[in-house]
């Protein structure tokens, strides 16, 4: 199931004019820099990038950047504060008639999981019950990335990290329900396989004042072990069996805007990734495998839509 598009129909209808140039020092196929492209592209060029500590620091390195937009950079807790401080000014500026409706910018935080779900979540939850009106947009790697790739709370069950050989025993942190919990007037989860849906859903999110906030799945090459080739094929899997919900909320309202007919098995998802091979070789590990699967399982039989039951899909059973 598909939600009905209103603005972007199909990838033609895309803006065409780039903000982030070509050639940047992150590494190929990176997930997260695909979807600052798209998202850049859709809220247009008047935007101020408050960058915390991460992977995409390099995109702004002295003297050198392959922005067009403005560029912050902050700490790793401290990126929703400094939108703030962007905001306040640029709103006094405006009371005082002294900046041009031409000259206002959209605040845009852009953080990875390490800083959104950790050491940033104390600035951001501040932010969003001042109702600051800001863009926040969390590239999700599921790990510290820039530092080694380290277990975050964003890294999910069964993946090993530079701090987890044997694969991590927690389950991810929900941070979408923690933002929905504050009651943003937007909060979505979005992937770059599917540009058209992240693209309506940021201007959708435009229509609303407040805090806006992206969760993207930012596929990583490096920290997962993949060819980079195989990124979008990879986004595309996390999407199909049902480890990725495409979903929004307004107004503290949820729903998916795609749900797959028929739900693929989870390890077609985790067998092309280095970080989950010690899960098939070499034994495999059948107690992981079923609990990542039925991790999955268990999200999408609680949810309920008016034209579709995702539950009745996985009972119906898996494509392979």
């Amino acid at each position: 199931m598909k939600v009905a598009r209103e603005h972007y129909k199909s990838l033609k209808d895309l803006p065409h004019e780039e903000f982030l140039a070509p050639g940047s020092p992150l590494c190929a196929g990176c997930g997260g820099l695909t979807t600052l492209r798209l998202m850049h592209k859709t809220i247009g060029g008047n935007v101020v990038v408050v960058n915390a500590a991460g992977c995409m620091t390099l995109l702004s390195v002295f003297p050198h950047t392959a922005m067009r937009s403005s560029w912050l950079y902050t700490t790793m807790g401290s990126a929703a504060a400094g939108a703030q401080g962007i905001r306040d000014a640029l709103d006094v500026l405006k009371a005082q008639d002294r900046l041009p409706d031409g000259e206002d910018l959209q605040v845009l935080v852009l953080a990875g999981d390490g800083a959104t779900y950790d050491m940033g979540l104390s600035s951001t939850s501040a932010a969003i019950q001042r109702q600051l009106d800001f863009w926040y947009l969390c590239y999700d790697n599921e790990a510290y990335g820039n530092t080694g790739f380290q277990m975050s709370a964003a890294s999910p069950l069964g993946s090993r990290t530079a701090t987890t050989l044997e694969g991590t025993l927690q389950t991810k942190k929900d941070i979408f329900e923690i933002w929905r919990a504050h009651k943003p007037p937007y909060v979505a989860t979005v992937c770059a396989h599917d540009a058209v849906d992240l693209a309506e859903k940021v201007y959708r999110a435009a229509q609303h004042r407040g805090p806006k906030l992206f969760l993207s799945l930012a596929v990583c090459p490096t920290g997962w072990g993949f060819d980079p080739q195989l990124g979008d094929e990879i986004a595309a899997l996390a999407i199909e069996t049902g480890v990725w919900p495409l979903k929004e909320a307004v107004d503290g309202q949820v729903r998916h805007t795609y749900i797959p007919a028929r739900f693929k098995p989870v390890e077609l998802y985790l067998k092309p990734q280095r970080r989950f091979r010690h899960l098939f070789v070499p034994t495999r590990r059948e107690d992981v495998l079923q609990a990542i699967q039925s991790n999955v399982d268990a999200y999408w039989r609680n949810v309920q839509t008016p034209s579709h039951t995702a539950g009745a899909t996985i009972a119906a059973g898996r494509s392979t």
